[in-house]
Formats: structure tokens, sequence, C-alpha cells
């Protein structure tokens, strides 16, 4: 990469164009973000993953805006139209919409009116108006181009052309788009009113019917809300702004004082121009800034929201039965072990007859028992608060019941991942397997659906698609490696998230371990066909050997690092078990005399942390919350109730609470404290446990509204 990105990346950022430069070349390398910031912090000076992936974003932009730069100045020169002048300006255009509109003159367009009037002769008369020369009359300068055989009768029509050739020039003036541009985003409004006779298919958009905000401050989330109500053809949206500011804005670029009957030419074009031309190209374009504004701020808090749930307190290896309620299809019960092994399933069937009551009581004592159960997990959907009452019910002592939030589950359980771990049970029972995975480990579980389909963001299907990928996929890896991957047990669809790996690695490591059995240790991993050294250097760290033979493996410590821990060990007259073990022992390190030039400060003190709590699992402790007795449904609710609920989805405007009852809550961000917020997150986390009060329930619309000032 060339320097002028490194120095301008360093600048923008507000860092040393040293550890940009670094990231770059590791990156160019074949070097993932999660490995750069974890293992070579001396190279890049400790930044972080936010940092790095800021860095490789931000390169990634220039390099396009040159590659277009380049494409435009090749196009500009093909039509023999590049002037020294013109080129300067593209060369040092920052952004792409300075480049674009630099190119719009130039630009292959349909045919226009303005060239109509070219083709006709009319460009010099059109240049001599706008010279607003105050002796000229432009009536008698016209007569001169009169031309019945080129629909020219008068000087009136002749006049006419003159106009469209100066109104197209003013609407492609990069300076005077870029001035109106600004007006539209300092000065505009959004306005949206319901088409007549939609009213009520158009319900969910009331709040829409007749909504104005001024462009610079409108939330992201009432943007796309509108935009979303426009697409289903419920509202028509506009963004609107002055018209007397922005013709005053033009006319003062384009209009001479004292240039006569010319000057007064060319005012009538520049309103032309503007109405005709440039007002709805700027209004299209500001449509589209704003509302990759608001994707940003959406996918910006998808990611928040996603990092919190998958990084949410696993329950751990214990044994657990899975219920996917129903009334109607019966209760789809599967045990797991520990570890997830699916073991069994049944159906139960509730509220139908005593008799099926009975049996389903029998079944669930009898699978308790068989399997020693200690946690039942119901998904939170239809017939789950009924569910848990009955399990509860049996009165077995030391069960735990929990309710799972089963978004997404029934894409999982129809999905070819599901199809491949249990191409032979139902559907449902696979959503009830999943359920009961997503307490026990929900990273392990929840990688192998679509984020877009756990019900963790805003308006998900409105953004961006490619945008929201890359970014998801960013907070994917992130949190897989940041926690670690047992290679023994994890699945293809966990390993392929892993620093270096990918879906074909990750399924040659599932192979190989089903042919030969469990790695004993991390460099046998190695012996994985296609496993190259570069992929091992990306990737050991993260993986996990546990109860192998080499106990550094279970362990964040590096491989390339394994020498420094012998030292370590070597010095202190001990093996590296006992260090594992020993506090007393660790403290006796003085990490200062083992640095070298590739292993400085930063990673010695992340080895020594690492070797205090070796596989460390970042995530917090699980806790178990328990609804309010008798709440069962909406209908239950009532004005003043004081609930306990958890977090389920945080949104700019708020964070729903589940209160037991499914339909998830909504406490208004105005309703989340006495103080200011500037955001939900700033507030609550997904998973938080908290206390509301109802404020409002709308049986019609299944709305409930909800306030965390309960004091």
């Amino acid at each position: 990469m060339s320097n002028p990105y490194v120095r301008k990346v360093a600048l923008e950022l507000s860092l040393k164009e040293s550890q940009v430069r670094a990231v770059v070349e590791l990156l160019a390398a074949g070097s993932t973000i999660p490995f750069i910031a974890r293992y070579r912090k001396e190279m890049t000076g400790s930044l972080d993953e936010v940092a790095a992936t800021s860095i490789r974003d931000r390169m990634d932009q220039l390099v396009e805006l040159d590659k277009r730069r380049a494409v435009i100045l090749d196009s500009i020169s093909k039509q023999e139209k590049l002037t020294p002048e013109l080129k300067s300006r593209i060369e040092q255009a920052q952004t792409l919409t300075d480049l674009e509109d630099l190119y719009l003159p130039y630009k292959p367009k349909r045919r226009t009116r303005g060239m109509v009037a070219r083709e006709r002769g009319l460009e010099p008369l059109a240049e001599e108006i706008l010279r607003q020369d105050p002796a000229v009359d432009p009536d008698y300068i016209a007569q001169e181009y009169v031309d019945p055989e080129k629909d020219l009768p008068d000087s009136d029509a002749v006049l006419a052309g003159a106009r469209d050739i100066i109104a197209e020039r003013v609407s492609e003036d990069a300076d005077a788009r870029a001035q109106v541009r600004d007006l539209f985003l300092s000065k505009g409004q959004f306005h949206s009113r319901l088409i007549k006779g939609k009213e009520e298919e158009g319900a969910k958009f009331k709040d829409y019917f007749d909504w104005k905000e001024p462009v610079a401050s409108a939330p992201s989330h009432r943007v796309l809300a509108a935009r979303r109500g426009e697409k289903e053809q419920v509202l028509l949206l506009r963004i609107v702004v002055s018209e007397e500011a922005a013709l005053g804005l033009l006319c003062a670029a384009f209009v001479r004082e004292n240039g006569g009957a010319c000057a007064e030419q060319v005012s009538r074009a520049v309103e032309d121009g503007y109405r005709r031309l440039l007002s709805p190209s700027i209004e299209n374009e500001v449509r589209l800034l704003t509302k990759e504004r608001a994707d940003a701020e959406a996918i910006k808090t998808f990611q928040t929201n996603l990092r919190q749930l998958l990084m949410a307190p696993p329950l751990g290896p214990r044994n657990v039965m899975a219920i996917d309620p129903g009334f109607r299809t019966g209760c789809k019960c599967a045990v797991l072990d520990g570890q997830g092994k699916f073991l069994e399933t049944q159906t139960i069937y509730l509220g139908q007859s005593e008799a099926r009551e009975r049996g389903a009581e029998e079944t669930l004592r009898a699978l308790c028992r068989k399997y020693a159960v200690e946690i039942v997990a119901i998904g939170n959907g239809t017939a789950s608060r009924e569910t848990a009452a009955f399990v509860r019910g049996l009165g077995i002592p030391s069960l735990k019941v929990v309710m799972v939030n089963e978004s997404g589950a029934s894409y999982y359980s129809a999905s070819d991942v599901a199809r491949r771990e249990f191409p032979e049970l139902d559907v449902s029972v696979r959503g009830a397997i999943s359920i009961g995975r997503r307490l026990q480990d929900p990273l392990a579980e929840l990688v192998k659906s679509d984020p877009k389909n756990i019900g963790v963001g805003q308006y998900q299907h409105d953004v961006d698609q490619g945008k929201l990928k890359k970014s998801l996929d960013d907070v994917t890896v992130s949190c897989v490696n940041s926690v670690g991957v047992d290679v023994n047990t994890a699945s293809r669809e966990l390993l392929m998230y892993v620093s270096g790996l990918g879906p074909a690695l990750a399924q040659g490591i599932v192979d190989f371990r089903n042919e030969k059995g469990p790695f004993r240790t991390r460099h046998e991993i190695l012996n994985v066909p296609r496993f190259s050294v570069k992929t091992f250097e990306q990737s050991a760290g993260f993986l996990r050997i546990m109860g192998g033979d080499d106990p550094l493996d279970a362990s964040a410590v590096h491989p390339e690092s394994y020498e420094v821990v012998q030292a370590f060990a070597r010095d202190l007259g001990c093996s590296v078990k006992d260090l594992l073990q020993s506090d007393r022992l660790r403290e006796k390190i003085d990490l200062k005399s083992y640095v070298t030039e590739r292993i400085g400060l930063p990673t010695l003190k992340d080895i020594l942390s690492e070797l205090a709590k070796p596989g460390r699992d970042p995530r917090a402790r699980f806790e178990f919350v328990d609804f309010k007795e008798g709440i069962n449904a909406i209908e239950d609710l009532a004005e003043d109730m004081v609930l306990p609920g958890v977090v389920t989805n945080i949104t700019d405007f708020g964070a729903f609470v589940d209160v037991g009852v499914h339909h998830d809550g909504l406490v208004h961000i105005s309703e989340m404290s006495d103080r200011f917020v500037r955001h939900p997150a700033d507030v609550v986390k997904l998973h938080q446990k908290v206390m509301v009060r109802v404020l409002e329930v709308d049986l019609k619309r299944k709305r409930i509204a909800l306030s965390m000032k309960v004091g």
C-alpha cells in the first residue's frame, strides 16, 4: 500500500504512521484482525480490533476511491476534454460525491433538452448570454439562430434552447451542486404523508401519516421506518427545502448584477435548472446519503446487540431437557448431555385431556431420572408460560426452569446446517435441540444461524445487505476468537469463524477428527489436509485442546511463544504445569528479562495473565431469571404493574423487554432513566435483568409500553 494512504489514514484516525503501516502490511501478508490485535501488539503498538478494523475499512475506501478516480480521468481524457485545471480538481477530490460532481458534465447520459439545443447550434448563443454584457440584447442576437428547419421558428424558441443549455450547465456545476446539497442536508426536512385509502393496511405507519422532521437530526429508525412505508406504498416521502434559499444561492453564483436583459435570461434558466434538474437530482442524492447514514446507525446498533447476544453467559456443561412448546401438535422435548449431544426426544401434550397431561408428567419425570436432567430450557413462544408452569408443578427438587429466546430457531431447524446435523429428526425436534444448546452455549449455537433471523436488529432487511453482512461477520469472528474454540468438540459452523480458517478447512478438521480421533496437541492440526503453516500461525492461538498432552494447548498462549513459557519454568526450576498452578511461582517472573526483538512486554504480560487463568472464558457467569407468577398472557397485564423482565433487543429508540407474556414490551428511551440517555445501549445490555412498570397495554395492536422508572 502506498505511503499517501498510510499517512492520510493515520491523520484521520489519530494514529501513528508506523501503527497504520504495520496493520496494512500484516493484512497484506494474510493476517486476520483477531490475530493482529492479539498476537502482534509489538508491531502495531497494541492496537485493538476496533482500531485495526477501522484501518482496514478506511484503506478499502481509499482504494475504491482511487479506482473510481482513474476511471473518471480515463473517460474524460478519451473525450479530449481533460484540462489541467479539471485534472487537478479530480486528483484533489476527497470523496466519491466530489468526484461524481466533477464527472457529471462528461458522464454519458440519455438525450436531454440541453443536448438537443447544442445539436441545433445554440451553444455559442448560450455562452454569449452567460457573459451577461448589459449592452447585449438577447432578442436581437437570437435572430441569427432562427431556422425553421431546425425547429427554431422564432427568437423565443431560440432563447428557450439557449436557456436549456444554461439550465443544464447550472445543474451540472460541481460548486453549485455542493452548495445546494449542503442546503438540503442542513436545512431540508423530511415530509411524509399517507397515500389516500391506505389507512387500514398502513396502520403500523400511523406515526408517519403526517411526519415532518429535519434531515440533519432525524433519527435513523424514523428515516428507515418512513422509507419502508414508502416502499410498501403506504406513504409519500419527500425531502423539502426552501426554494427561495436555493435559488438565492444559485443566482448569487450565476446571475450578475447589472447584467441587463441577458442576466434576466440567465435567471430564468437558473430557476428552470433548479426546479427541473438540480432539485430532483439533489433530493435523490440526499435520500441516498441519509439512507446510508441511517444504515450505518442501524448496523452499529445491530453489531452491539449481536455481540452481547453471542457473548451471553453460557449455562455450561450441564444436562438439559429442551422443550419447544405447542398446544395443537404437542411439546417437543429433547434431552442433551453436558456437551450438547442429543440423547432422546419425546412429545408431550398439555391442555388437551387429563389423561394426556398425566402421560406428559410421567414422560418428563422418566426423562429427568434417566438422564439426571438439571435444567429445563423452554422456548419463549406460544404456550411457553403454560409449559413452564406445568414443569414447575412437577415438584422435582433442584430442577430449574429457564425461558430461552427462540428467535431464529425455526430458521435453523429448516436449514441445511440442521439437516446435516440431524437428517433423521423432525424439524420441530431440531428446534428444541437448538433451544437447549442456546442455553448451554449461546455462541456455539447461534453461529449456525443468520444473525438477521435472531431478532436483535432494527430494520435489518432495509439496510445495505452487503455492509450488514460484512459488519456482522466481523462481530462473529471477534466473539468466536475472543472466547476460543475447543477443536475436538466444535461444529464446522463454529470452527469456520476461527482466525485463518473458513468453511473448507473447518470441515477438514471435523472430518479428520471423525476419522483419526481427537487431537492430542495443537501441532497435530497441521496434519489436516491443506492446513498450511500460515493457517496454523493465524488459528492456533484460538484453538483449544482440552485435556491434551500439553497444558498450554488449552490456553490462549500461542505456540510460537511456548519457548518463553518453558524458559520461565526452566529458570524457576519447575514444570510448566507447576507455573499454571502456582501464583507464588508466577510472581517471581521478571518479564523485562525475557524481552527480545520479537516479543515485548505487551505479549509477555498477556502470556503471564493467561498462565494465571488458562483458557478463561471472557463471558459472564450465568444467572437464572424468574418471571412473575400468574402473568402468562398480555391480557394479564394492567397499568402500573411492576414486573421483572429480561432485555431481548436494543434499538435506537429504546429496549424491548420480555416480561413473560409472549409479546415483548417496549421501554422507550425517555422511560429508561430520570437522567438524559444518549442511547439505550448506555443504560441496558441484552439479557440484562430489569424491573419495569407497565404504562399502557394495547391489546388490538399487541403492544406493551413499559418504563424502567419504577422507584
